[in-house]
This record gives C-alpha cells, structure tokens and sequence, in this order.
C-alpha cells in the first residue's frame, strides 16, 4: 500500500513539474509588449501572442490541478507516517 501511495506521488509530481518547465517555455516566448492600433491587430508579433496566451490559458489549469494533488498526496503520506510514529511511540 505504502508503495503504490509514493508512486502516485511521484507520478503527480513528475506531471507537475513537466508542466511547469512547459509553462515556462511558454513564458519566454511571451513579449513584453503592447499592441496599440488596427496595423497591431493585424502583425504577425500579436497572433504569435495571442497563441502562447492561449496554450497558456490551457496549462494554467492543469497546473492548478497537479499543485493541488501533490499538496493532497504530500500530506497523506506525511499523515501516514506521523500516525505510525505515534503507533510505536505509545506501544501499539
């Protein structure tokens, strides 16, 4: 049981941290600029903008997803640990 319980919680942790490094691939591509105007709508610089902004809106909920499950998984398994050292330290 406690094997399968720290394979979930690598796995978790794992997708989480390949979605970070995809997210920040993300971010260096974004620009720190501002698109003013029709001829801005139209440039080839803010489609390329409005695609990262839109992969980004897409992992940013997975990654919400993944932090919160690792957070779960991290203290069951400290729980898990804790209620057994509390075992053992009163005798049972």
């Amino acid at each position: 049981m406690v094997l399968i319980m720290w394979a979930v919680w690598a796995l978790i942790l794992t997708t989480l941290f390949v979605l970070m490094v995809y997210r920040g691939t993300l971010t260096i591509h974004e620009e720190d600029q501002l698109f003013l105007g029709e001829v801005a709508n139209a440039s080839h610089e803010h489609e390329e903008q409005e695609v990262v902004l839109r992969k980004l809106a897409k992992v940013e909920p997975l990654v919400r997803i993944f932090s919160g499950a690792s957070a779960v998984a991290t203290v069951i398994l400290v729980g898990y640990y804790v209620v057994g050292a509390v075992g053992i330290m009163s005798g049972k």
